[in-house]
């Protein structure tokens, strides 16, 4: 079930699934796909993880944009796992874009694995404003407000149950990571926790939107 938050003034969905749309513009926005990770892992002498991650993410996405119709898309960022793992795609998930990209404006915003434009169609940003709010991949410091970003991969933990979550206070929204083969950040860690005003809340992913307080000393949570 989706959740209908206010955020800079505007009504904001925050999906089960981790993705965000603003229906007034009806943008749908993902952050940290990560496409090619276990090529990247493989290309470079790691652990051989089932190459699958790609087709289930592409998968998600494809089910985000067909439910809400979104006519526009942005990644914010480290859509792949790095730039060769853009170049490796397979012709298969190449054709899965290309559906998916087509008759819809779709925009690129440049991560930390991604920098630069990617031989792939659609706007290549370093960032995007739009409305009261600007997208970027990593958040700045002082925040701006209506920043939207990702970059963390932010997860809680409640009653030994770990969840991807989004975290927002009244200024700035950092999105979980959307990507299949993902890890995560604890949301009490002091490198996240010092983004965010002392009242902050986590909205954690599942089949359901579910919204928690975010504790604002960190805590072991081993």
């Amino acid at each position: 079930m989706n959740a209908t938050i206010s955020f800079c003034d505007e009504q904001i969905c925050l999906l089960p699934t981790g993705a965000l749309y603003w229906p007034r513009v009806e943008m749908l926005v993902i952050s940290d796909l990560h496409l090619g990770k276990s090529e990247r892992i493989a290309r470079q002498g790691g652990t051989l993880l089932p190459p699958y991650e790609t087709t289930e993410t592409l998968t998600k996405l494809s089910d985000a944009i067909e439910a809400t119709e979104a006519k526009t898309v942005l990644c914010l960022g480290d859509s792949f796992d790095d730039r060769l793992a853009a170049a490796a795609l397979d012709d298969v998930h190449v054709s899965t874009l290309q559906r998916l990209q087509a008759g819809r404006r779709w925009l690129w915003i440049e991560g930390n694995h991604d920098p630069g434009p990617l031989d792939l169609a659609g706007t290549h940003l370093s960032e995007h404003r739009e409305g009261p709010f600007v997208f970027r991949h990593i958040a700045a410091s002082p925040c701006e407000s209506g920043e939207i970003s990702g970059h963390y991969h932010p997860k809680a933990r409640i009653r030994h149950a770990s969840s991807r979550c989004f975290l927002v206070d009244h200024a700035r929204m950092i999105l979980p990571a959307f990507g299949a083969y993902t890890g995560g950040l604890s949301w009490t860690t002091p490198e996240l926790r010092r983004l965010f005003a002392d009242k902050a809340t986590a909205y954690l992913t599942g089949r359901r939107i579910l919204a928690v307080p975010v504790p604002r000393a960190a805590r072991s949570e081993a």
